[in-house]
């Protein structure tokens, strides 16, 4: 018997489903086709992007960085099942919790992220929307605008993105970046300095635009 699926998100490049897998609770992302787009190269794309972020994820995980388990890659049909995690979204925790443990929550983002990069592992995406908290780790979702890059910018970039999110979604505590900072060279040590003087040059070139 077929499976019913539920969307629970749908993006402008994929669609989140709620699955089973085996017994197992689980969490379908399949990539939209593109209507704008020739069919053969649409195949291509989507494709190729299913793969590179599985390889991504699994990439994350040998670097200690927590992510879900992947049950499937289905390269034909431009989806990635993997593990349903039940824990909470960081966007929607951060806010209503101690600073003590917003403290400890920002520095072991900060943490992790450094691992990322200490592997070449750009994210794309660093938002507390794509962190889970899940069985007292914080695991990273949705690799969906990653690539392996070693440059400084992107890096810097990566960084630069998750420092406008908090200003966005968690303004009332503007710590929360400086913990994060904090994990980061706990983990990179000096390699982090020029990473960190990136985001600050990112940040007066978006100023004198």
């Amino acid at each position: 018997m077929a499976v019913k699926k539920k969307i629970i998100y749908r993006g402008a490049e994929a669609e989140i489903l709620l699955s089973k897998y085996m017994n197992y609770k689980a969490v379908e992302k399949r990539r939209i086709e593109k209507g704008y787009r020739i069919k053969e190269l649409d195949h291509k794309l989507r494709s190729l992007r299913t793969k590179e972020e599985a390889k991504l994820m699994i990439e994350a995980r040998k670097s200690g960085v927590a992510v879900p388990i992947i049950y499937d890659v289905d390269l034909e049909n431009y989806t990635i099942t993997m593990e349903y995690l039940e824990g909470k979204r960081l966007k929607d925790i951060l806010n209503n919790v101690s600073e003590k443990e917003r403290k400890k929550l920002c520095k072991m983002i900060g943490e992790n992220i450094a691992r990322l990069h200490s592997n070449n592992i750009i994210h794309g995406d660093i938002t507390t929307s794509n962190m889970i908290l899940f069985d007292d780790k914080i695991h990273f979702i949705d690799f969906g605008l990653g690539e392996i890059n070693s440059e400084i910018e992107a890096k810097g970039t990566d960084l630069h993105v998750l420092m406008e999110a908090f200003e966005a979604t968690h303004f009332k505590y503007p710590n929360c970046f400086d913990y994060v900072l904090q994990g980061y060279k706990s983990i990179l040590k000096e390699e982090a300095e020029p990473i960190i003087r990136k985001i600050e040059e990112i940040v007066k070139r978006g100023r004198y635009r």
